[in-house]
């Protein structure tokens, strides 16, 4: 299998990292390697929390392309992987160091906390290829930064700088220093608060005042054949 996960001790943290060069795409390898750093770091007592970055000059970049099309024969999907680390009791960070596109993003999305590189990009442009994000994007990130934002970001397709992720609430913090040790340096201070976890998914005070609020979409899908006629992927959003 193509790329892979690097598994770390460091002190009371596990450190992971995604090594499928050059820019660290969803490929099976990457996806077993998720799954089994996170499941290794939960049967290890020693370790408290979980930090999540990658190598190279992106955190993740998408989907594998390399695999489209091939046969399902790995064992781990990405809901596999995406359902392990949202399963998780020991708190994980994303070390966001740089792009987290498409099904990056949504691996972040999936981690407890996020810090950002200052010059890292994030978002969801699957809609600039006739795509729907695919795995919980459209989900987890209303629940983040309420569906308003989502939506315009979902539809737009359009990165995001970390220092507007941050303003947005997308990540928690932009590294000042070295993004992995500035992560473990905040995973720490994150295990002296009690180690909480912070699942996206049961997050509800961004979202509650939406339900109901059927002209918020109104409102968008009346915009789209000025902003986007002709295509047919934003209007499934």
């Amino acid at each position: 299998m193509k790329g892979t996960v690097h598994y770390e001790v460091r002190g009371n943290i596990a450190l992971l990292s995604i090594d499928n060069p050059p820019v660290n795409p969803l490929s099976s390898g990457v996806r077993q390697g998720l799954f089994d750093g996170v499941s290794s770091a939960l049967a290890d007592d020693a370790i408290e929390a979980i930090v999540l970055t990658g190598m190279h000059r992106a955190f993740i970049a998408g989907a594998d392309i390399s695999e489209f099309g091939a046969a399902a024969t790995e064992s781990v999907s990405l809901g596999d992987a995406l359902d392990k680390m949202e399963g998780s009791t020991k708190p994980i960070i994303a070390a966001i160091n740089g792009t987290a596109f498409g099904g990056g993003l949504e691996v972040a999305l999936c981690c407890d906390y996020r810090i950002a590189s200052a010059t890292a990009p994030v978002g969801l442009p699957e809609v600039k290829l006739g795509l729907l994000p695919g795995a919980g994007g459209t989900q987890r990130l209303p629940r983040l930064i309420g569906a308003e934002a989502a939506v315009q970001a979902i539809v737009s397709g359009n990165p995001i700088m970390a220092p507007d992720a941050l303003i947005m609430g997308i990540v928690d913090r932009v590294a000042s220093g070295d993004i992995v040790d500035d992560a473990i340096a905040y995973a720490q201070e994150i295990i002296g608060a009690g180690a909480a976890t912070r699942k996206v998914r049961d997050l509800e005070d961004k979202i509650s005042a939406d339900r109901g609020n059927t002209a918020l979409f109104e409102k968008f899908a009346a915009n789209l054949d000025k902003t986007h006629r002709g295509q047919f992927a934003p209007a499934q959003i």
